[in-house]
């Protein structure tokens, strides 16, 4: 199942039950998350989303992406709707 939301999009997986994590932003990627995986990035973002100065993420442990306070909140509402496929 296709998933393009307002900053990430990928597939999910339902033969390694994961989601695959094709483009944040604009930026294109290859990361597969595990539900355990996808839990510890999505609670640790609630936990620090109301940090003024947003995020940075890493892709493929090289390139740092800035997710700004709006991105952020726009991160987590994508993570939100695939969680539901998850636990679907």
């Amino acid at each position: 199942m296709n998933f393009s939301g307002a900053i990430i999009a990928g597939e999910f997986d339902h033969g390694s039950d994961a989601f695959i994590l094709q483009q944040v932003k604009q930026l294109s990627t290859t990361s597969s998350l595990n539900k355990d995986q996808f839990d510890a990035i999505y609670h640790y973002l609630i936990m620090n989303q109301d940090d003024s100065g947003g995020q940075v993420l890493s892709l493929n442990d090289q390139l740092l992406v800035r997710l700004s306070q709006e991105e952020l909140q726009e991160f987590i509402a994508d993570l939100d709707r695939i969680k539901n496929i998850f636990w679907s």
